[in-house]
């Protein structure tokens, strides 16, 4: 029971789940807003911002001890101005508090935020993530923490105004680098990222890095094009290839993936993929998607294969909203313990499961094992079907017979547990991951039913969160609100690119072409790349520009590969110029840190080997075409097969007529070959433009 819930507070109004779970603290949180903001100015009082977000497991430990304690409340009521932020609704906000973070402690920050501004220019002045109630680990007690710093600001003000300035004009200048000129841009940060990625690797586990253990789907994907470049050339960086599924492979048959649900949690606490936090996110779920259709593209492994189809079932079954939209997460959390959703006891095993499958199952989970998570069983691949089929001397198809019987019967027993909390409001850009993620799925292992899944999403977002040229980067409930920021936009384009591959639909292009124009016109920066929010977003004390990778995709780096793939398909200098200034404007920090900026070496790559643009115009033949022309893994190939009778083409579409017959119109970068009707001239065509494209 809720001791706490005869509180409200101002947050009772919102949409975002997170804010609602805070509604009927004792805490007098506000929403960010004027209200709350004109509220510091007038009582002089500094504003404790807190910033997370739903499925965050220590939101809810430091929610639970220090905002439901009254007396926690009323210490941070007589200080401060207490305002609560979900930084899936307003990552400007939380990107720039938590840039400002790391410049203030030198360390890196993460969920919950908690920092201090001031009232006036909410200029933040001390910060730091989780704090205890009680002092420990070297933490500070929160509310001793609270009134030092109320203390530190009314007697030092002249310190803080200096320290103040000396802030804001850092991170003023961060968004200034040393724009390239146009020779100067070159394939070297490919190579060396290359490297710098072979020496973050995990040779033992697969991966970059040690515990806690991210998936990384940008780097990876980085590895794959580096391979499928070098094949090109006929000298395959073979290693490239093994770190890429050496890391597919150990998170695929790990915990983080879940062996009876599909869909991968948010990272491992340890280095093995063992044990995850349970959390579940669309962002990272959307990438992966896309990562590994990709790989099966590439190698054909069954794998592979099997973890897009459970991974899109799961998306289907559990995300996806009766209106169309994706939703947001899933907690860590249910009936108050992280993983208690996902683990067994060995009497659950054993009640549930007959003797056989008991046999195999136990094997190929890991339940024969000692306990790896808190005295229960969390699912991961043991035993290889082959091992246990020789063990039980049992055939190999019957094992996989009598896994699949008991997977079933696991995921029959788990739907009728409590479930985790479910974040049900729905953002552009991650359901924009999404779309694209299915859409991949769709192109290389056939699977309609994610088409149309991607479709409705994207309809939804058309009907509800579009309007009057712009975006709305949320809705939940029927409420659409605040405005777009340039993720939304870009991710959005990427994805109807993605789609358009997989079937043709003339008004998302033109929906694709007024979202580019919107961001050319209210986020360029005019010395090259684009900024987080607009020119007329709510003034913040930073405009960010986004260049290097987190958990999701560099908003620059997507603008830059989208602008260069749609301006070459319509013949759209415009675009081609906004990608090209993109990659001169990041050019510094792409050089000092090529391996952080991932995102941006795609765009690079584009940028230097233009994408061979393969247009199919066709009737009856048009599938026929387009599956001959989707050659295995091809990462700088697009083939759009656009039905004969489709008219009002934009740009250079509408020079792609079609004729009696099926015809074929390939261009690589500015660089046009003739029409083609027949395969076996464009089976021709495509070999040689593949080994042009090396030669840049």
């Amino acid at each position: 029971m809720n001791h706490t819930s005869h509180y409200t507070n101002q947050l009772h109004a919102e949409t975002s789940p997170y804010l609602l779970q805070h509604a009927s603290n004792p805490v007098d949180w506000h929403p960010w807003g004027p209200e709350a903001l004109e509220k510091a100015r007038r009582e002089n009082k500094p504003i404790l911002l807190s910033i997370g977000y739903s499925a965050c497991h220590w939101c809810h430990v430091m929610a639970h001890e220090s905002f439901e304690d009254p007396a926690c409340a009323a210490v941070m009521n007589e200080l401060f101005i207490n305002i609560k932020v979900d930084r899936e609704e307003r990552p400007d906000l939380d990107k720039i508090y938590q840039t400002a973070h790391a410049l203030l402690t030198q360390r890196n920050g993460g969920w919950p935020l908690t920092m201090f501004l001031t009232p006036d220019a909410q200029i933040p002045f001390f910060g730091g993530t989780y704090f205890p109630p009680q002092q420990r680990h070297g933490l500070p007690a929160f509310t001793d923490l609270c009134q030092r710093v109320s203390d530190f600001y009314a007697e030092h003000s002249d310190e803080l105004e200096k320290q103040n300035r000396s802030l804001i004009d850092f991170m003023t200048s961060m968004n200034k680098a040393e724009v390239a000129m146009e020779n100067e841009l070159n394939a070297m940060p490919l190579d060396i990222a290359r490297q710098q990625l072979e020496q973050q690797f995990d040779a033992k586990h697969g991966g970059f890095g040690g515990a806690p253990k991210f998936p990384h789907p940008t780097s990876l994907e980085r590895l794959l094009r580096h391979w499928a470049a070098t094949a090109i050339d006929g000298n395959p960086d073979q290693r490239a290839l093994d770190m890429t599924l050496f890391s597919l492979d150990r998170m695929a048959l790990g915990g983080m993936y879940d062996q009876i649900g599909g869909g991968f949690c948010r990272y491992s606490v340890d280095a093995e993929w063992m044990i995850p936090h349970f959390e579940k996110m669309l962002y990272d779920n959307g990438p992966l998607l896309s990562l590994y259709s990709e790989a099966w593209a590439a190698t054909g492994t069954p794998l592979y294969r099997q973890v897009v189809e459970q991974t899109a079932d799961w998306v289907m079954r559990e995300m996806q909203a009766p209106e169309g939209g994706y939703y947001s997460s899933l907690d860590a959390d249910s009936e108050g313990e992280e993983g208690k959703f996902y683990v067994w006891t060995r009497a659950e095993l054993q009640a549930m499961l007959n003797e056989r499958e008991y046999q195999v199952a136990t094997r190929r989970f890991g339940f024969s094992s000692a306990p790896n998570f808190e005295g229960q069983w969390h699912a991961h691949i043991q035993d290889s079907i082959d091992s246990i089929s020789e063990e039980l001397q049992m055939p190999p198809a019957e094992v996989e017979q009598l896994l699949e019987a008991a997977r079933g019967k696991l995921f029959a027993a788990r739907e009728q547990r409590i479930r985790p909390g479910r974040d049900d409001k729905i953002l552009v850009s991650w359901n924009a991951l999404m779309i694209r993620g299915m859409a991949q799925a769709a192109q290389h292992i056939g699977l309609p039913a994610g088409v149309q899944s991607a479709e409705r999403a994207l309809q939804f977002i058309r009907t509800q969160m579009w309007d009057d040229g712009r975006l709305y980067a949320t809705s939940k409930d029927g409420r659409t609100h605040l405005s777009a920021y340039l993720d939304d936009y870009v991710f959005l384009i990427d994805a109807i690119l993605e789609l358009l591959q997989v079937r043709w639909n003339t008004d998302e292009l033109n929906f694709a072409v007024q979202l580019a124009d919107t961001v050319l016109e209210h986020f360029a920066d005019p010395d090259g790349g684009f900024y987080f929010t607009a020119d007329d977003h709510e003034n913040l004390i930073q405009r960010p520009k986004p260049l290097s990778d987190d958990a999701m995709p560099a908003g620059n780096a997507i603008a830059a590969k989208v602008f260069g793939r749609l301006g070459h398909l319509l013949g759209e200098t415009r675009y081609l110029d906004a990608a090209e200034y993109t990659l001169r404007a990041a050019w510094q920090p792409l050089q000092q840190s090529p391996f952080g900026h991932t995102g941006l070496l795609q765009a690079l790559e584009e940028f230097l080997y233009p994408v061979e643009t393969l247009i199919i115009r066709a009737d009856r033949e048009l599938q026929e075409w387009q599956i001959a022309a989707l050659r295995g893994y091809a990462p700088r190939h697009l083939v759009f097969a656009i039905p004969a009778d489709c008219c009002d083409l934009p740009g250079l579409l509408a020079e792609r007529k079609p004729r009696d017959t099926a015809v074929a119109y390939l261009c690589s970068g500015m660089r046009c070959l003739p029409p083609v009707t027949s395969l076996q001239d464009l089976e021709t065509q495509l070999q040689v433009a593949q080994q042009d494209a090396t030669s840049g």
